[in-house]
């Protein structure tokens, strides 16, 4: 008889083995809609130099490249109203994920985005750009609390951080295949018809995924995830998550540093432009190399923590001296702003150190986005994801403000900041989690 009556509210069977191969297709799926879920944010920062030739974007031919407040001012508000709308979805897509289950919010969320994303196609201002964007980080803001809920529910905790590594991969496959289709179509179709190709791929992922019978095998819970039950038991579910300070270090660890990876997604065709006048084209492959190494670092990156855990290191230990590695490898972009002048003809000695940064931010993500299974209960999992998303949105938001009034002039300060916010972040998360994975004796006492 199956064991699954001692889980009535569950929905799933526990008789599935709890590591069933099953689970990396899922990973794979998780893949699959974060490469779309970055093509579609991507876009707009693809079509920056087409959006040159936009009257209403208000770009100056009579100026040089440097000195372009009305479109970099238009350019940089369409991004932070996205910023803006990604964290306030994050406040309810994470509990709406928790009460509708990760198989139908899912759903929902990528049919919100992927309706989005193809809406720009249709705007004729700046305000409509800003429309869309909306309602485009409203539905993305889902796919994080989602995805993070399905590893802690298919993965034990020494495979969290590779498969979140795996998974968080698509937002740097996403950077080598969105060129490719972007400067295709845009080639035939002009800037609008890019909007339509990454938006479709979203309703063919939401095919693949109402076709996978994802409650019907998924697995019981985890023995840690069972061991953390306490954290939210005795009280609404929202009061003890806001108690425990492990909220407030996920959420302050992803408000420092989010906004380094938004600037490397939305400004790194424009650096490569102004700098080393290169277009979409001739950038294709210094912004590949960025992102195949960053692929390689969110695998690494998230794979380092398991091996040390693997190897006698407690989950406490082994999570957080990934980490720490990971913020070391971010330090060099303060040497960014002095490559101009060193290599002023040659784009690749800045390209590398942006993509071995960017390559150290996907592995520290993939620990970070790890940690709230350390600390949570799955049932409240994809809530403090969306707690510490909408942090990173709105410190995304405000780096963005910070780098689209000083990215042409004051290179220096931008890329000084961005180099020492993981550190910072990880000496704030040691501050208020000393103890990772352990449960705390007021959470046993409750």
């Amino acid at each position: 008889m199956s064991n699954t009556a001692s889980l009535p509210d569950s929905g799933f069977s526990s008789a599935i083995p709890d590591k069933s191969n099953i689970r990396w297709l899922v990973c794979f799926l998780l893949f699959l809609a974060t490469t779309i879920n970055y093509m579609d944010r991507s876009v707009f920062a693809f079509i920056e130099p087409l959006l040159h030739n936009v009257p209403f974007m208000g770009w100056d031919f009579n100026a040089d490249k440097f000195h372009q407040p009305t479109f970099d001012n238009n350019f940089g508000n369409v991004i932070i109203v996205f910023q803006f709308a990604y964290g306030l979805g994050f406040i309810f897509a994470g509990r709406i994920i928790d009460k509708l289950g990760t198989k139908t919010g899912y759903a929902l969320a990528i049919l919100v985005w992927g309706i989005a994303s193809m809406s720009h196609s249709i705007v004729g201002s700046v305000f409509g750009f800003c429309v869309a964007r909306t309602f485009l980080g409203l539905g993305e803001s889902g796919n994080f609390p989602a995805a993070i809920k399905a590893v802690s529910e298919w993965f034990p905790t020494n495979e969290r951080g590779k498969a979140v590594g795996l998974f968080n991969s698509g937002a740097n496959v996403s950077f080598f295949l969105a060129p490719v289709l972007i400067t295709f179509v845009t080639a035939r179709w002009g800037w609008r018809a890019a909007f339509l190709a990454t938006g479709s791929l979203g309703m063919l992922w939401l095919a693949l995924w109402l076709g996978f019978p994802y409650n019907k095998l998924r697995r019981g819970a985890t023995t840690t995830q069972a061991a953390l039950a306490p954290v939210t038991e005795g009280g609404p579910l929202l009061v003890k998550v806001l108690s425990h300070p492990g909220t407030y270090a996920f959420a302050i660890g992803k408000g420092l540093t989010d906004g380094v990876w938004w600037f490397y997604l939305f400004y790194l065709p424009q650096f490569l432009n102004r700098n080393y006048g290169l277009d979409l084209k001739q950038a294709y492959w210094y912004i590949v190399t960025v992102y195949v190494v960053s692929s390689v670092g969110s695998i690494f990156g998230g794979s380092l923590s398991g091996w040390l855990m693997s190897r006698g290191y407690s989950v406490n230990r082994g999570r957080k001296l990934a980490m720490l590695s990971m913020a070391l490898l971010v330090l060099p972009l303060v040497f960014v702003p002095h490559m101009g002048a060193l290599f002023p003809s040659n784009p690749w000695p800045a390209t590398l150190i942006i993509a071995l940064a960017a390559a150290a931010h996907q592995g520290w993500s993939a620990n970070l986005f790890s940690t709230p299974a350390d600390m949570f209960p799955s049932t409240a999992i994809s809530t403090v994801v969306g707690i510490g998303g909408a942090a990173g949105a709105l410190g995304g938001a405000a780096f963005t403000w910070l780098v689209k009034h000083n990215l042409s002039l004051h290179q220096l300060l931008v890329f000084s900041i961005a180099a020492s916010l993981y550190v910072i972040s990880l000496a704030i998360f040691q501050l208020l989690v000393p103890r990772l994975g352990q449960v705390r004796n007021a959470e046993l006492a409750s």
